[in-house]
């Protein structure tokens, strides 16, 4: 049984600041995320796009990276990562991304990177904002998540216009250990244990189906980590498969941050950091990979 709240009833304001108590920072924004901006800024403009405030904990300032050499006559891309902030390949796949290999699509792609959407998140390794808010279910018009609002607003003049977004993601142990048990505690109802997927795998757009995309990323991840097997069910993450390490969610009625852009190819990647399989540094490339495979087939799908 979840410690906060009582079985059966949702939780409300007493329940959640009771929760909120319990999270105590772990790490560093600042000195995680902020200093390999400072570090890489010489090659992207820096674009702030809001603050979160969040006293008494402080305030977050939130940064894209926007391609300094814009053409209008490029095509345009865009990678998120930290949505959840506990899911560190995310960040660090993003950021790995910005600093060694955006170079390789300088001229052949305007990019706009937003490394850490959810920066208290980060600090505390949770999934939640401190509101016990996920923000991603929040990228719709009633959403509930300054994370996914001030990023919502800052890329509205842009909506439409880009060819591919790769929302960054892993999937851990922690999934079924905290976070889907304090889920179904918030909201009041029976915890299910689930089968955390040991591997890679992607989430593709039920409404906008891209499979030749998601192969084209899963051929480039495999040659640094494994891609996750179906379970018993021949299932991942209890959804039918599409192709290998595929599924489906319907990502614009879900709120997630994938439906962000209005992108023609999109995905949310996922890696499993807790696999005796894989490393950190490896799930930092994974991520890498799949963003740079998923750009050479977005670019010449565009062509």
């Amino acid at each position: 049984m979840f410690p906060i709240g009582t079985p059966g009833i949702p939780w409300g304001a007493v329940e959640k600041t009771a929760w909120r108590s319990t999270q105590t920072k772990k790490r560093s924004y600042a000195d995680d995320v902020l200093s390999v901006i400072e570090r890489i800024k010489q090659y992207f403009d820096v674009i702030p796009y809001g603050t979160l405030d969040y006293a008494p904990d402080g305030s977050y300032p939130l940064f894209a990276l926007k391609s300094r050499n814009w053409d209008a006559q490029l095509p345009l891309a865009m990678i998120t990562g930290g949505v959840h902030g506990y899911e560190t390949s995310g960040v660090h796949g993003a950021l790995l991304f910005a600093e060694r290999d955006a170079k390789k699509f300088e001229r052949r792609a305007n990019l706009i990177i937003a490394p850490c959407v959810s920066p208290w998140a980060y600090e505390r390794i949770h999934r939640w904002n401190p509101n016990a808010v996920d923000p991603n279910r929040q990228f719709k018009s009633d959403g509930q998540a300054g994370e996914a609002r001030l990023l919502m607003d800052f890329i509205a003049p842009f909506r439409g216009k880009f060819v591919m977004h790769m929302d960054l993601h892993e999937t851990t142990d922690s999934d079924e250990t905290e976070f889907r048990p304090a889920l179904a505690a918030r909201d009041g109802k029976k915890f299910e244990a689930g089968q955390i997927p040991d591997g890679f795998y992607l989430v593709d757009d039920s409404g906008n189906p891209q499979l030749e995309f998601q192969k084209a990323i899963i051929a480039a991840v495999e040659k640094v980590t494994h891609i996750a097997e179906p379970d018993k069910n021949g299932q991942l993450i209890e959804e039918p498969l599409q192709s290998r390490g595929v599924v489906n969610y319907d990502v614009l009625k879900l709120g997630l941050c994938a439906g962000l852009t209005g992108a023609r190819f999109t995905t949310t990647t996922e890696v499993y950091p807790d696999s005796p399989r894989a490393t950190p540094q490896q799930c930092n490339e994974a991520q890498a990979a799949a963003v740079v495979g998923g750009l050479e087939f977005a670019l010449k799908a565009a062509l």
